[in-house]
């Protein structure tokens, strides 16, 4: 096995198995608020021995291993036919280890063929840059939390949302309460402001690769980020929709140039099972750090 499909096994493995250092303080945190002997704080219990024992066992966190996102920040020169190629062969390699569940389906006959590869499987997204760093960068989104992401555009008469930031605030909480516990809550949003319809979303889901914990640079979406965190856990909803204090463990927005005619939000829903991961890796494809 050459180096860099070892390296992209591995991710696989990890990404599916490990919950980020970030993600695991939120969790930790959320249930120190919990209110002793609630329901809320039962279900945070659980979550907490599920991921000891994903680790340890070194098995997928959840039975929903979710579509295979590849983010890879890559500098010129990069063969990107060579690199998906290997990408594809490490799916089917990790999936045949168990580090992924065969759930990738044929959409027009629902046969599955056990391999997690076919077409927009896994997806791989590059960006190119000038620098030297091969990054590659991957999220596991499980279909629960894919289930309840929306879309909406502005103005939207019945939550009288305007094209402004309190209307995205608006539509935001409304995705929040809509989702009312569905997709395995706590979870975290991923947002864009702007965009066409296609690149909302692409937009939205790129958040995810922040870490939990960072700031927005952006003072104004900052202040968004935070208000709607701090409001969706004043709702009451809690884990998994049983009540309590923690609704969402984080709140990611980002802004995309859209034309005048149009003014989407597009939110996107992560699952309390963050799986995301990456490493920078060296010109033989070896992983030379981990970048969560």
């Amino acid at each position: 096995m050459n180096e860099l499909l070892e390296s992209l096994v591995e991710l696989i493995r990890r990404t599916s198995a490990e919950i980020p250092d970030d993600v695991n303080r939120a969790l930790v945190t959320a249930l120190e608020n919990e209110r002793k002997g609630s329901i809320a704080e039962s279900a945070l219990k659980i979550v907490e021995r599920n991921i000891e024992l994903a680790k340890r066992k070194s098995q997928p966190i959840c039975q929903d291993t979710g579509s295979i996102l590849f983010y890879v920040d890559a500098p010129i020169g990069l063969d990107q036919v060579a690199f998906e190629e290997t990408a594809r062969e490490a799916v089917r390699r990790a999936t045949a280890k168990g580090y992924l569940r065969q759930n990738s389906v044929d959409s027009i006959t629902g046969e599955n063929d056990g391999t997690n590869v076919g077409p927009g499987s896994p997806a791989v997204h590059f960006h190119q840059h000038r620098g030297d760093a091969l990054e590659v960068r991957l999220v596991l989104k499980g279909g629960g939390c894919e289930n309840v992401g929306a879309q909406y555009s502005l103005p939207l008469e019945k939550l009288k949302a305007n094209r402004d930031l309190d209307g995205c605030r608006k539509v935001i909480l409304d995705a929040v309460l809509q989702a009312q516990g569905k997709g395995c809550g706590p979870g975290i949003l991923g947002v864009c402001i702007g965009g066409d319809r296609a690149t909302g979303y692409e937009w939205s889901k790129k958040q995810f690769l922040r870490f939990l914990d960072d700031r927005n640079p952006d003072p104004r979406l900052d202040e968004l980020e935070q208000d709607i965190l701090r409001t969706a856990n004043e709702l009451g909803i809690g884990p998994m929709g049983f009540g309590g204090k923690t609704t969402l463990l984080g709140v990611k927005i980002g802004a995309a140039n859209r034309v005048p005619a149009s003014f989407f939000v597009s939110v996107s829903y992560m699952c309390w099972a963050y799986r995301r991961q990456g490493v920078e890796l060296g010109a033989a494809g070896a992983i030379q750090r981990w970048l969560y």
